[in-house]
């Protein structure tokens, strides 16, 4: 294959450990049976989701993306399986034509996203960051900056959501 060379660094070998992590997470928790096991499959996706960060060197969402959806995400969800009641749900009979023709659909749209990013050229749109640099500092300064208004916004809606699910929860037990 002419034009195919990859240099392998400490890097491209993390962000691929990582890939198959989250994969394989990905898949298990399409394929798994029982909540709990996709739960734990999903929070296995979004530790992979975070190691990508710090490859990235966006050490504060890799902080952010495994405290907030490895963490309480996915415990709140585990949560929300205990409390509730399930039924036996009866399961669809087999179909292997579908099968084989969501699996060949999948290698085409592999092949095709593999395609177009090995022939992109990237123009980098940002100056890389200098050794050094604080992202949580740039992060809260844009955020409490240009940025505050959207913040503030997002913060009243959560809390209207949090107050919403409180009410549903409570016309739910009465």
């Amino acid at each position: 294959m002419s034009g195919f060379y990859i240099n392998w660094s400490g890097e491209l070998v993390a962000f691929f450990a990582f890939a198959v992590i989250m994969i394989v997470g990905a898949v298990l928790m399409l394929t798994l049976t029982k909540v709990v096991h996709m739960v734990v499959s999903l929070a296995a996706v979004f530790l992979g989701l975070g190691g990508m960060f710090v490859v990235l060197e966006a050490e504060f969402v890799a902080f952010v993306q495994v405290l907030i959806y490895a963490g309480a995400i996915t415990i709140l969800m585990i949560f929300g399986i205990m409390m509730t009641h399930h039924q036996a749900v009866q399961h669809e009979p087999a179909r292997p034509v579908h099968e084989i023709v969501s699996a060949v659909a999948s290698i085409l749209l592999f092949g095709i996203l593999f395609y177009a990013i090995r022939t992109t050229e990237f123009e980098p749109s940002a100056p890389p960051l200098q050794a050094g640099v604080d992202n949580a500092m740039e992060i809260g300064k844009q955020l409490y900056t240009q940025h505050v208004i959207p913040f503030e916004l997002v913060s009243v809606l959560l809390t209207v959501a949090f107050i919403g699910a409180i009410v549903i929860a409570k016309k739910e037990a009465e």
